[in-house]
């Protein structure tokens, strides 16, 4: 049940690169097709982060423990899509011109959020196996894992600041990491863990 169900999910969350590919192979990216993918690998990132964040809640209100089996997968694609993000800037945007893209960190902000953003991903990724958790030991590992947080926080926040007018999904996503954190208050934790 939970392989079948694992399989599920792990094909699902390739869906945002297959689409990407076929409009990339169908001239289906719009006029600028950079700005379109890397608009697209951003959301999915932070998408991806706020799935994992709800991992936790979901598992406390519904009883169901097997769903938190899912959570290091989804946090992994999390930093996939993060990875394209950032390949496809210094790629296809900045064509690894380090001068540029120090220059572009240092004028907008948004950028400085972004690479941010993908360095505390990092560690997180790097340290996602059992091995690494066992050489870190539990308390440390979670600590470090708390660094999720910070990350989805200036994920969003990078998208904030990158939207020039329409910030209707940019509240959106904050309305729900701001649920998400909220949900995470000990003082909650009897009104959302299920009853057994």
């Amino acid at each position: 049940m939970y392989t079948r169900l694992k399989s599920v999910v792990f094909l699902a969350a390739l869906i945002p690169l297959a689409l990407g590919i076929w409009d990339g192979f169908h001239d289906a990216l719009g006029a600028n097709p950079v700005e379109e993918i890397t608009f697209r690998s951003g959301r999915w990132t932070l998408r991806f982060l706020l799935i994992t964040l709800a991992i936790t809640p979901l598992r406390k209100c519904t009883g169901w423990n097997g769903i938190i089996r899912l959570r290091r997968m989804l946090g992994l694609y999390a930093f996939f899509y993060a990875c394209l993000h950032l390949t496809t800037y210094l790629w296809l945007d900045q064509y690894f011109s380090l001068t540029d893209i120090l220059e572009d960190i240092s004028k907008r902000r948004y950028i400085f959020a972004g690479f941010g953003t993908f360095l505390l991903l990092l560690p997180l990724a790097l340290t996602s196996t059992h091995g690494m958790q066992k050489r870190l030991g539990g308390r440390r590992w979670k600590q470090l894992h708390q660094l999720i947080y910070i990350a989805a926080g200036t994920a969003l926040l990078h998208f904030l600041w990158l939207t020039k007018a329409d910030y209707r999904d940019p509240l959106i996503y904050l309305c729900i990491l701001t649920a998400l954190y909220i949900l995470r208050l000990p003082a909650l934790e009897p009104l959302i863990t299920r009853r057994r």
